[in-house]
């Protein structure tokens, strides 16, 4: 029988133990290559092997002989190489063994040419990494059976399967398959070291040709051999390895591995953190090191810094030095430290600015023209071989005098960034000092390097302190300021920027890294398609950057086809919600992928696009933005927290305050000093510092101040903060005073338990700790003190152990602080050291507080050390705010609390509480444990809360974040509140700053709170409470995105169109672009045609049918179904029976308007106005009429005419008719029509001024007369007080009622109502305290109401009851005031010798006195002057024998106590013959 072919992967592992047991065997079917060094070494091995034919006879399990061959060797020397006809190594080849030898030799067979040592390692070295070697097949021969023809067909079915497989990996192993650009199998990986050890990276690297690899520390090639005492470099079969030696501080950086060949460049970069080794906390980069044994020198040095500068005050434009004397023993010749100079931790270069010197023995630090940027804390730091020694100091920059009074300082901090070929962004930050008014905005100048003139860059100033520079020259280099504007005027300009180059960034990086790589001694050329007059392709990302109102940035990609010649751009933008859009660089091109937009309209919305250009032409526009609204993104920052200022030294103050919750790119903080008393603020910092804790120095000793702190950043300033508590300057600290309260907590026979209060005052420092003594006591006579702890406790209680039973003891306590120790607390009662008996629980020990907030915090404590009779079954919490007494306590629930913790809510923001917890068992409540506090009530800036997550795959979790992780951070997850010891319900996951916990199989176990705490830290924590209801809807959304639906915006609508269309639509949250959409109407599927036309806009989800009407047949159901992936959605919409015959009927309505539309038409029927003087318009509104459309008012269905009196009412304005009543009264009542005609048809409209129609109008102008109604006010009369409110317009039948009090006001003689013209009035007649209180005017409006409320109580009462009262007083006065009524003549004529009676009529209530007086004398009764006053009315007046001497002007004077009054005449007494005698010498 002829021996068959059968290939198994069991008998290869068969084969492979016969290798193991058979050593002596030699097998050419394997190969295993090794990573070491030593591959070349088997490969030559392998490539020496002996070629001579190997037969091996084994038995087979059934007994047969089997025969393995090794392939006939065509020559006694082969190769394993795999050459094409160009002698390049395309592979390597692996021996597969058959029976048949013709055909192994066929696949074996190599050429004869030599190949070179390096062709050999290559091609191991890419078996190795890329896996693509074979495994050599095992062969098995055995006997034929009668099915001779299956298996031999088989065998050739197989055979021609290999020979497919060995072409398919020749063509592989081409040679444009071997040369390709380098890869990093194993990359360089970050490592943390501490200082003096030896560091060591490694990396591996594929690639052909061979690639090149060079190391690079922060960008700057490493030269290995220039510093072979540094650094050691080595490159052994492609593992290349960098050595860092005695790694110091300056050594921490990036580390970059590049490897280069002519396919291309590859890097992969490795941080190194050198840290230094210190017990206890860890020291910072500039605190002082141990110092160490140099081996190097054979001696250990010792460094000093004498004659240190101590904190430094200068102003702009000064030149300040700082020093320091350094000794370094022992000296050693030739040996000189390393000086390093250091502003706020970053070490200094020399500059313009910046001198250093070292003499050998003294370090120099000159800072040339003070500006405010060099302001901060200055570090010297003395490197030797043994450590280092650092001594630092602040440096106070004070702003230099301005030239105008009120004008803002100089900003400072000018930089430049994102600096392309024709655009640049200048930063700054803002002034301490904004002058006598705020800041309003800035200028930023610009000046070529080598030129002296400086042009403005904005025409208007900027507010952000962030401003894009555009229209720069390629190629130049520029320099920047900036300069500050108040109403005062412009400050002076700020310290120049650094220089800056316009230029292509990738230009500027490569001119920075230096060279790439080491040359590899070999140029590559390639052909390149040409791209000369190719117009490029369109730019891709386009974003915007920044977005305020005065200019917006975009940014984009350059396209990926461009050319050789460059491109170009141009802008365009567009308004929202139009399709127009407008270039904005008209004028010339911009060659930088960033450009600032101007002259924006603030509030509106725009999108932009960015084109390419080149000679061949202008590409297509990008994709365009997201619609931007021009306005500030930015805002102000909020107010920082509240300062807290406390004593640091005779001329400082510590300042920390609360970070500003709500703030984005914060710069910093200025704070602010203020002397009690005066109102002038002194900035104490010029440079704005990021941390919330600053030592302000310079201060006045003895001075009391306070202090404030304001935030900034680019939008500006912050509100200032609340001023802080006023603080004396003076130094601190002292040792805390006596701690209180050494109370018993437990006794047992041999220990105690104590207890104690922290001190009332901790001296300006946190107590760090308490020491506690005891001492016998033995009737009066008592012991000495002995110490108990020699470590100091951290905890305010103890456990004193080893005491004697039945012993008294007395204990005291001793509090620690930085400061030192304090004096003893009072001395506890004598205390026995007896078990105790008590039937109630200890004191519960271990409070600690959890997870505070504005508002709450969670309290935890473990259980008593002493459970009294029987176990504790519960706790009571108590509370008080810290400022409160004793009594202040109390429960923060009633029934017993059975859990160790309780989580406070209801606390007061910014309050301090001080908690207690007390035990209970059977026995009763123990008493109260130590107190925990006093405990703040205040969300820590930054907290996160604990937050449930439901991925894609319904996987629920809780997730907790912390940006404040410490060395040694952990989160620890508990369940309420105590430790998870069933893991198998959650998995923890932690990453970084965040964790998760994942629920494995989320169900009612998992009820409960889940809080997550963060140790190493400032009591970092939160918590979770996962409900029965929470978890039923965390479990419906694990349920719907492991089965997703898709969401619906709005579910499937209808609406009526014009010429009665109908619409159905609906839309979709979001899906993609492979969402299918299948339209069902009662179960049948409609697509688009005739009736249906279908719509469905995939960008904003919207599904649209139309159909041009409703037919009888169209009842039914209506069905939108959607497919997106695995996800589904449906929605439908059922319009049947009166629904539906309801919408076919507005369907119908909505043609035939469209119908009546095509003609003259009624776009507003006729309706009625009423204007705010009251009176009523009848008007609508006519659509597509022309001039010689015909337009008819009629009344009760009798036209309007022209010559009519009432055609004077009608007006017609621009579409609008209008018929103005004027006043309304019922004899406008009546039906109103308006016809409309023309040819292509009519309309009608009629309003029927009638009825309801009537009452409708009468109360829209009840409504306008309410509304214009005036508040109340008050006036008052002789007569009492009226309260009245003015109306536009009074119609006779609007309702006016009064109330007092909110009880209807009764008419009667005392209080009346009314109306005079458009005034309403309330009457109240004599009134009294009774009419005191609410008055409401309520007049109707149509519906309910418009009310008018006064309130004559208080002022306004005592005001016009006091103007009544004085009115009315005056009105008394005027009536009963004496005065002369009549009876007397203006003039009497009396003839001489006649008597002269008269009779005067006088009034006045009381009764006046009445006296006579002739020529302003009064007359006196006697004989000649009878002088009567009869009745109290009449006086009288008698003279008789009247002579010329009575001639004169008399006056009858009456007065009574409301005033007085003369009745004055005048007597002329003639004598007759006197008269003849006069007349006789005249004739």
């Amino acid at each position: 029988m002829s021996a068959s072919l059968q290939v198994t992967q069991k008998q290869q592992h068969h084969h492979r133990l016969q290798q193991q047991e058979q050593q002596q065997h030699h097998y050419e079917s394997s190969c295993y290559l090794s990573s070491k060094s030593s591959v070349s070494q088997q490969l030559f091995s392998t490539y020496k092997a002996s070629s001579r034919r190997l037969k091996t006879s084994v038995k087979t399990e059934k007994g047969q002989e089997v025969v393995k061959l090794s392939p006939l060797p065509k020559r006694a020397k082969r190769t394993y190489l795999a050459m094409d006809t160009d002698k390049e190594v395309i592979g390597y080849v692996i021996p597969v063994f058959r029976a048949n030898h013709d055909v192994v030799r066929g696949l074996m067979e190599a050429r004869e040419e030599e190949v070179t040592e390096e062709g050999i390692n290559y091609v191991a070295m890419r078996n190795l990494f890329v896996r693509e070697s074979r495994e050599a097949m095992q062969v098995k021969v055995e006997k034929k059976t009668r099915t001779k023809h299956i298996r031999e067909s088989a065998e050739r079915m197989e055979l021609s399967k290999t020979m497919e497989e060995w072409a398919e990996f020749r063509k592989k192993m081409n040679p444009d398959s071997l040369t390709h650009r380098p890869e990093f199998i194993v990359k360089p990986r970050g490592q943390t070291i501490w200082e003096g050890k030896t560091l060591k990276l490694h990396c591996t690297v594929a690639g052909w040709p061979k690639p090149r690899i060079a190391w690079y520390k922060n960008n700057v090639l490493i030269d290995a051999k220039a510093h072979p005492e540094k650094y050691t470099a080595e490159s052994n079969y492609n593992m290349h390895s960098l050595e860092i030696k005695n790694c110091d501080f300056m050594d921490t950086a990036q580390y970059h591995a590049s490897a280069l060949n002519v396919k291309g460049e590859a890097s992969s970069v490795a941080t190194v953190v050198v840290k230094r080794f210190q017990e206890g906390e860890e020291a910072g980069p500039l605190y002082p090191k141990p110092h160490g044994f140099c081996s190097e020198h054979g001696v250990t040095f010792e460094t000093t810094i004498i004659d240190k500068f101590e904190v430094a005050f200068g102003s702009e434009g000064e030149t300040m030095s700082l020093g320091c004397t350094v000794i370094v023993y022992p000296t050693v010749k030739k040996y000189q430290p390393e000086v390093v100079w250091y502003r706020n931790s970053v070490p200094l270069k020399p500059s313009k600015w910046v001198h250093s010197h070292w003499s050998g023995e003294r370090a120099t630090l000159t800072l040339v023209h003070l500006n405010k940027e060099d302001e901060g804390m200055y570090t010297l730091r003395v490197n030797t071989k043994s450590g280092f020694d650092t001594y630092s100091a602040y440096v106070f920059v004070r702003d230099a005098e301005v030239e105008v009074e009120g004008v803002p300082v100089a900003p400072l901090d000018v930089r430049c960034h994102d600096a392309n070929k024709d655009y640049v962004v200048v930063t700054w930050k803002p002034p301490a000092v904004e002058g006598s008014s705020p800041i309003m905005g800035y200028y930023i100048d610009r000046c070529e390097v080598g030129a002296h003139h400086w042009a403005q860059c904005n025409d208007s100033p900027v507010k952000y302190a962030r401003f894009p520079v555009t229209g720069l020259v390629e190629g130049r280099s520029y320099v920047f300021r900036v300069r500050a504007l108040n109403k005062a005027g412009v400050s002076r300009a700020s310290r120049v920027s650094e220089v800056v180059v316009a230029m292509d960034p990738s230009d500027r990086a490569r001119l920075r890294a230096g060279p790439s790589a080491p040359w590899t001694g070999m140029i590559k050329f390639t052909e390149e398609d040409a791209t000369v007059g190719v117009v490029p392709g369109d730019p891709t990302d386009v974003v915007v950057t920044e977005a305020t109102k005065s200019y917006v940035v975009l940014a984009w990609k350059p396209p990926i086809q461009r050319g050789h010649e460059g491109v170009m751009y141009y802008i365009e933008k567009c308004i929202s919600g139009s399709d127009t859009w407008q270039r904005v660089n008209t004028g010339m091109p911009v060659k930088s992928p960033r450009f600032a937009l101007f002259d924006l309209a603030e509030g509106k919305s725009y999108n932009f696009r960015v084109r390419c250009c080149n000679s061949a032409g202008v590409s297509e526009p990008s994709a365009t933005t997201e619609e931007i609204t021009v306005g500030d993104k930015l805002d102000l920052p909020s107010a920082p927290g509240s300062p807290v200022a406390t004593r640091n030294t005779n001329t400082s103050v510590v300042v920390a305050w609360g970070a500003s919750k709500d703030v984005k790119h914060l710069v910093g903080y200025y704070v602010e000093c203020s002397v009690v008393g005066t109102d002038v603020w002194m900035p104490c910092n010029n440079k704005p510092v990021k941390q919330t804790r600053f030592v302000c120095h310079g201060l006045t000793t003895g001075e009391n101040c306070v202090f404030r702190v304001k935030a900034v950043n680019a939008a500006g300033y912050s509100q200032s903060s609340s001023n802080s508590d006023a603080v004396i300057v003076q130094a601190a600290i002292s040792v805390p005073s006596k701690p209180t309260g050494v109370t018993l907590v437990e006794a047992v026979r041999d220990y105690m338990v104590l207890a104690w209060g922290e001190p009332a005052e901790n001296g300006g420092g946190d107590v760090r700790g308490y020491f506690v003594d005891y001492r016998t006591v033995k009737g009066d006579v008592v012991g000495k003190w002995h110490e108990t702890n020699l470590k100091a406790l951290t905890t305010t209680s103890y456990k004193a152990e080893n005491l004697k039973e039945n012993v008294l003891y007395q204990f005291q306590v001793r509090a620690m602080n930085m400061a030192g120790v304090s004096k003893a607390s009072l001395p506890s009662a004598a205390l026995e050291c007896k078990e105790w008996t008590i039937t109630v629980p200890g004191a519960p020990v271990g409070l600690h507080v959890l997870e505070v907030r504005d508002t709450s915090a969670v309290v935890l404590w473990e259980p008593p050390a002493f459970n009294g009779r029987t176990p504790v079954n519960g706790y009571y919490l108590d509370i008080k705010e810290a400022a409160a007494g004793e009594g202040g306590w109390k429960g923060i629930h009633e029934k017993v609390n059975k859990m160790k913790y309780v989580k406070v809510t209801g606390l007061k923001a910014g309050t301090s509480y001080v908690f207690r917890v007390r035990a209970q068992n059977l026995a009763g409540v123990g008493k109260p444990s130590a107190i925990l506090g006093p405990i703040l009530a205040q969300t820590r800036p930054g907290t996160k809360e604990i937050y449930v997550d439901v991925d894609d795959d319904g996987v629920i979790s809780m997730i907790f974040e912390c940006s404040e992780m410490n060395e040694g951070s952990e989160f620890v997850w508990s369940k309420n509140y105590q430790a998870i010891t069933d893991t198998s319900r959650l998995t923890i996951i932690t990453e970084k700053g965040k964790s998760r916990a994942i629920f494995n199989s989320p169900s009612l176990e998992d009820l409960g709170t889940f809080s997550c705490v963060v140790t190493n830290t400032d009591g970092i924590s939160s918590s979770y409470t996962l409900t029965e209801e929470g978890l039923k809807r965390l479990l419906d959304i694990s349920h719907e995105h492991k089965f997703p639906v898709i969401p619906f915006k709005s579910e499937m609508a209808m609406e009526l169109l014009e010429k009665g269309r109908v619409r159905f639509w609906t839309q979709v949250e979001k899906c993609t672009t492979a969402c299918d959409v299948e339209y069902v109407f009662n179960d049948a599927i409609v697509t688009q045609g005739k009736k249906y036309t279908m719509n469905f806009d995939k960008s904003t989800g919207i599904i649209e049918m139309f159909m041009d009407s409703l037919e009888v047949t169209d009842e039914g159901t209506f069905t939108f179904n959607l497919v997106d992936g695995k996800a589904k959605g449906t929605t439908s919409l059922v319009l049947i029976g009166d629904e539906f015959r309801e919408l076919q009927k507005k369907s119908e309505f909505e043609r035939a308007e469209w119908v009546r539309k095509q003609g003259p038409h009624f776009v507003e029927y006729l309706d009625f106005a009423v204007t705010q003087e009251c009176d009523v318009l009848l008007k609508c509104k006519i659509g597509n009429v022309k001039p010689e459309t015909e337009i008819t008012w009629s009344k009760d269905s009798i036209e309007i005419a022209e010559d009519d009196e009432e055609a004077k009412k009608i007006e017609r304005k621009d579409g609008e008719l209008t018929f103005n009543i004027g006043k309304i009264s019922k004899m406008d009542a009546g039906i109103y029509e308006v016809f409309l005609r023309d040819e292509r048809g009519k309309d009608k409209s009629i309003f029927k001024l009638t009825d309801a129609g009537y009452q409708a109008v009468m109360n829209e102008l009840f409504r306008v007369i309410a509304n214009s109604a005036s508040n109340i006010q008050v006036t008052s009369t002789e007569h009492g007080i009226i309260l009245y409110s003015t109306v536009t317009y009074h119609h006779e039948e609007v309702r006016v009622g009064w109330l007092h009090k909110d009880a209807k006001i009764a008419a009667s003689e005392r209080v009346k109502s009314g109306v005079t013209g458009e005034q309403l009035w309330l009457k109240i007649n004599e009134p009294t305290e009774k009419d005191k209180g609410k008055y409401t005017m309520d007049i109707f409006d149509g519906k309910d109401g418009v009310k008018r409320v006064f309130d004559l109580s208080g002022q306004a009462w005592e005001e016009a009851f006091e103007e009544f009262q004085r009115l009315k007083a005056a009105a008394i006065a005027e009536r009963n005031r004496a005065r002369v009524v009549g009876g007397l003549p203006d003039v009497v004529a009396i003839q001489e010798g006649k008597s002269l009676n008269l009779t005067g009529n006088v009034w006045g209530e009381p009764v006046p006195e009445v006296s006579w007086v002739k020529n302003e004398k009064e007359l006196v009764c006697d004989d000649r002057y009878k002088l009567k006053f009869e009745h109290g009315k009449f006086a009288s007046i008698t003279i008789a024998s009247v002579t010329t001497a009575d001639s004169g002007k008399y006056a009858l004077l009456v007065k009574n106590k409301y005033g007085t009054e003369a009745g004055e005449f005048t007597v002329s007494v003639y004598n007759p013959e006197d008269d003849e005698s006069k007349e006789g010498q005249k004739s």
